[in-house]
């Protein structure tokens, strides 16, 4: 797509050659001959670069930069003049100005300078773009918690953070792993560089070795160019290998020497080079039952969890339901007179959760948008307990008398019924109701049982 810049100058024949040169590369060039006319046609062209002398007829340049970042912050302004001066370049520079130039100029240095600042700002670009999709993938840009479990794992992985061991992240899908992950890298020592995230699941099997590892220019069939690898482009940072449960046992033997030996060998090189990364790992597979099925090493297994950290599914930690629907209200701006009623809350309280805090994120969103007034109903819920579903509580199936019941009377009543079989052991009656026993005692004492 041709850029656009919009060019503002009141020397009409340097404004006439600069449209040339700037044209000869192939932007798009706007022109005004005053200040009053380049603002008119930025807010009507939204041009990706302005270009403004600072002395013009009716305005100072200066002044026509400070208007500009106040209604558009991301787009770069390009200061030319012929009075220039230290003094009047830091003022610029203050003002937001991405570069000052002198006149008389040569034509390379304007363009060098456009073409970069639409680079600075293709990855300004990229990296909100990049920010929203991690936040809306994780449900949330931090770790919203109540419960005791949770507090202790975000201690652990605080402590963890510092120091430059490997961590393996286990948990259900959805549960925030790398949300997780994220957070352990903003409080290392390594915050200022990237963390790279690589979903391994998604990498096909004969692409893998070159995608982490990267590949010399010929190496095979398509390597029409040198590529880094994710190893190399997280130097410096953390590479977060997501789904590392997936991985083949061909590829394990070479993530276990990279990883102990800080050094990668491109496909197609004959020289290793070295990588200085911090490794965090995750997975929803149960990795020590992979190992007895031997499609697992024991050896990169013990050298990814050197720190373990397990995030509990979302119905061990029921207690964080009513801060995450809180929450998920706020995030998805809901009018302030928009809440969910006390039936409502029972039935997430008492929903198995299989998606998780992102099954949640998506049916506090749909109860938003298809919402019939300012209170969300559990009716408005649609929940499909894949867990029981052939449950007198899942709502597709639901055994209800014409005279209704309420929820909460058929909670206790299977509450009371399993203390009953187990003989008023908690332990037991957890276990056959399918629940942990924190979750069961806080039900007994919210029922007053």
């Amino acid at each position: 797509m041709q850029k656009s810049i919009l060019l503002i100058d009141d020397d009409e024949s340097l404004r006439r050659v600069t449209q040339y040169n700037l044209s000869s590369k192939g932007f798009k060039v706007i022109t005004a001959e005053s200040g009053k006319q380049g603002l008119e046609h930025f807010e009507t062209y939204s041009p990706d670069i302005v270009v403004s002398d600072v002395k013009l007829g009716d305005m100072n340049g200066l002044d026509i930069l400070e208007q500009i970042k106040i209604t558009s912050p991301d787009t770069p302004v390009i200061i030319i003049t012929a009075f220039g001066s230290i003094e009047m370049a830091v003022q610029a520079m203050h003002k937001g100005a991405f570069n000052f130039i002198t006149k008389p100029f040569d034509r390379d240095i304007l363009i060098l300078s456009c073409k970069k600042a639409l680079e600075l700002k293709g990855l300004r670009s990229k990296a909100k773009y990049l920010t929203s999709v991690v936040n809306r993938l994780t449900g949330t840009q931090g770790i919203v918690t109540a419960s005791s479990a949770m507090k202790e794992l975000l201690d652990t992985a605080s402590r963890a953070a510092n120091s430059e061991a490997t961590i393996l992240i286990t948990g259900e899908s959805g549960t925030g792993k790398e949300l997780l992950a994220r957070l352990i890298h903003e409080k290392s020592p390594r915050n200022n560089e990237p963390m790279v995230a690589v979903n391994c699941a998604a990498i096909p099997s004969g692409l893998i070795e070159s995608e982490l590892f990267g590949h010399v220019k010929g190496a095979f069939t398509g390597a029409v160019k040198n590529r880094k690898g994710y190893f190399r482009t997280a130097s410096g940072g953390t590479l977060f290998l997501d789904e590392i449960g997936e991985v083949g046992t061909d590829i394990q033997v070479k993530l276990l020497r990279a990883i102990q030996e800080k050094e990668v060998q491109p496909v197609g090189a004959e020289k290793s080079m070295d990588v200085d990364i911090r490794i965090i790992a995750a997975t929803n597979l149960d990795l020590q039952k992979k190992i007895a099925e031997g499609k697992f090493r024991e050896d990169l297994y013990y050298r990814l969890s050197v720190i373990p950290l397990s995030i509990p599914p979302l119905r061990e930690r029921i207690e964080d339901i009513p801060a995450l629907v809180d929450h998920f209200l706020k995030k998805f701006e809901a009018p302030a007179d928009v809440s969910f009623s006390s039936g409502a809350l029972d039935v997430l309280m008492a929903y198995s959760w299989p998606g998780n805090i992102r099954e949640m994120q998506n049916i506090v969103e749909r109860c938003i948008i298809l919402r019939k007034g300012k209170k969300i109903e559990k009716n408005d819920l649609n929940l499909i307990d894949k867990e029981n579903p052939d449950s007198g509580l899942n709502p597709l199936n639901p055994l209800i008398p014409d005279q209704g019941i309420a929820l909460e009377d058929i909670t206790k009543t299977y509450i009371l019924k399993a203390l009953e079989k187990a003989n008023q052991n908690k332990s037991e009656a957890a276990r056959l109701l399918k629940i942990p026993r924190h979750v069961l005692l806080y039900r007994l004492e919210k029922y007053g049982l």
